[in-house]
């Protein structure tokens, strides 16, 4: 038997439509599961490698208004989107002092509010993604055995109609079901590690959102940022004269 006879394309010439429709869903599952490891991968990259230069910048500005005006050409990233957030809700509470029901409640809660929406909406857009490659994970090497259970099926049909069982009839079943079975979990394999790391770097990213939450918070509601040891900390943005932080 020649190589050439052993490879995919004999494969395709050898198995049915069940065969080849099955082939076709694994591949369609592997694109669109390492499209998203790609492009997650590089994205939360992005973030952690950006991240401190821009809390570092935030907290190096003369003033929030100016600190805020520096992250603009990075709107999309977590960061800068909770600092918009927790800014802007300051100066919305300072400007409206609680006229509506909504707003009725301290500083320090409506930007709490506003923090805690900005970090789950930050969530949300780094776990999009994510169900797909827990579905591929978990279903594709079912996928891959179902294909092998229909090149057993072919083998034993083989077999059926020629009354013996020798190898050339059931080689090139036994081949299509052990292909099957492969496929399924080149798939799944690489699905599973993808969430997986995903979802370390994810977390990783949300704790440090939530630390960087949790000094934005601390100065917007009293003026003054924390240090590790929960005292003040220099290097703070200073708010204009005569007015609240929230300016």
């Amino acid at each position: 038997m020649s190589p050439a006879s052993q490879g995919m394309f004999a494969f395709f010439q050898q198995t049915d439509a069940v065969g080849v429709s099955v082939a076709l869903l694994l591949f369609a599952m592997s694109v669109a599961s390492w499209a998203v490891i790609l492009s997650k991968v590089f994205r939360a990259m992005g973030i952690r490698s950006g991240s401190r230069r821009l809390v570092d910048t935030f907290w190096a500005a003369p003033n929030l208004a100016r600190s805020v005006e520096d992250m603009t050409s990075e709107a999309t990233n977590p960061f800068v989107m909770l600092a918009r957030a927790g800014v802007g809700a300051a100066v919305h509470h300072q400007r409206h002092q609680g006229g509506r029901l909504g707003e009725a409640m301290s500083l320090s809660e409506f930007v709490t509010r506003a923090l805690r929406q900005g970090i789950n909406m930050s969530q949300a857009r780094l776990e999009t993604g994510l169900s797909l490659l827990a579905s591929v994970g978990s279903t594709a090497p079912f996928v891959g055995l179902f294909g092998t259970v229909w090149g057993i099926y072919h083998a034993l049909v083989g077999i059926s109609a020629s009354g013996q069982a020798t190898i050339d009839k059931v080689s090139g079943p036994v081949g299509e079901a052990l292909i099957m079975t492969a496929l399924g979990l080149a798939v799944a394999i690489p699905a599973v590690l993808g969430y997986n790391t995903l979802t370390r770097m994810n977390r990783l990213i949300l704790a440090d959102l939530d630390a960087f939450a949790h000094d934005l918070h601390a100065y917007l509601a009293t003026g003054s940022r924390l240090d590790a040891q929960g005292r003040p900390a220099a290097g703070s943005p200073a708010a204009a004269p005569g007015t609240s932080p929230a300016h």
